[in-house]
């Protein structure tokens, strides 16, 4: 699945070689020890929050499946752009 731009908050998506679906809380996250930045932080779908050692950092190329495309505005059009 080819998909262009970054997908807004709240999409639900599925990682290769995972069989867990992810909901997308953030944007350009920076891995502390490595400082790699990456481009999604997501939370496991639907339990949501349970704590930050439960939280992951992904990639857009990591996407193998959209399930659900978060909510989109104006101003959500506008921060992606600037994001871009």
């Amino acid at each position: 699945m080819k998909m262009e731009g970054l997908l807004p908050i709240g999409s639900v998506v599925l990682l290769e070689k995972s069989s867990k679906r992810m909901m997308i809380i953030g944007y350009l996250q920076q891995q502390g020890d490595t400082q790699q930045v990456w481009d999604y932080v997501g939370l496991p779908y639907p339990e949501g929050y349970m704590g930050s050692e439960r939280t992951y950092l992904f990639n857009h190329d990591q996407i193998t499946r959209l399930f659900a495309i978060g909510y989109q505005d104006e101003e959500q059009f506008s921060f992606s752009t600037h994001l871009e």
